[in-house]
């Protein structure tokens, strides 16, 4: 069985593990680092020897951290590297993330290391199969009838539980209204991605319409 490690932070990666429990039948291990932390950790291994910190967590093969600290990612891509972790998610974006250092750790240890900004951009690659086969960019297989959408079935949706949400709230709606009912769904679903005219958020809504889309040109 697959086990997935999260790191969790505060509000930070709750909804992910209980999606895994929801959709899949992957295992969870995780661990979790404290809501507020100094903005600069000068000795983050220290630092995290210090928490009670779940090392077990590192017993995962594929990893998604919610630390959103440069200093914490970069120590906790170490350890994951050295204890065989096959592929470490990390959400948040470069400003999260110290991505020459993780650059480096993963061209010496051959660990997969993804940062996005946004959970729901994920593709898969023959490092972080088969959580990406099931969380990740949206796909969708749709139903009509009578000009509206009857019903949705998602192959692959976001790690927040975005996808399942809105595929269970558009059920109903006119079949040209749907697209973009989608994306304003996923907005309105309190997902933790950055808001504002350059937010995440809207990348996400976007992402969900266009896979809507696509589903109804291939609707059977």
């Amino acid at each position: 069985m697959t086990v997935i490690g999260v790191i969790t932070r505060g509000k930070y990666g709750h909804r992910l593990v209980e999606s895994i429990k929801e959709h899949s039948d992957f295992s969870v291990v995780t661990a979790d680092l404290p809501e507020f932390v100094p903005v600069f950790i000068e000795e983050p291994d220290e630092f995290l020897e210090n928490l009670n910190f779940d090392r077990h967590v590192f017993s995962a093969d594929i990893m998604v951290s919610y630390a959103l600290h440069p200093d914490l990612t970069s120590a906790i891509a170490k350890l994951a590297a050295e204890a065989g972790v096959r592929s470490l998610i990390i959400p948040g974006g470069p400003s999260r993330a110290s991505v020459p250092e993780l650059k480096k750790i993963s061209e010496t240890s051959g660990m997969d290391i993804e940062v996005d900004e946004i959970c729901c951009t994920l593709e898969p690659n023959s490092c972080n199969r088969p959580f990406t086969e099931i969380f990740g960019s949206p796909i969708l297989k749709v139903k009509t009838e009578n000009g509206k959408i009857a019903k949705v079935e998602v192959i692959k949706g976001a790690p927040c539980g975005s996808t399942w949400y809105m595929a269970k709230e558009i059920v109903g709606v006119p079949v040209k209204d749907a697209p973009p009912k989608a994306g304003l769904l996923v907005q309105h679903y309190p997902c933790r991605a950055s808001r504002g005219d350059l937010g995440g958020i809207h990348e996400s809504g976007e992402l969900h319409k266009q896979a809507l889309i696509k589903a109804l040109e291939n609707e059977e």
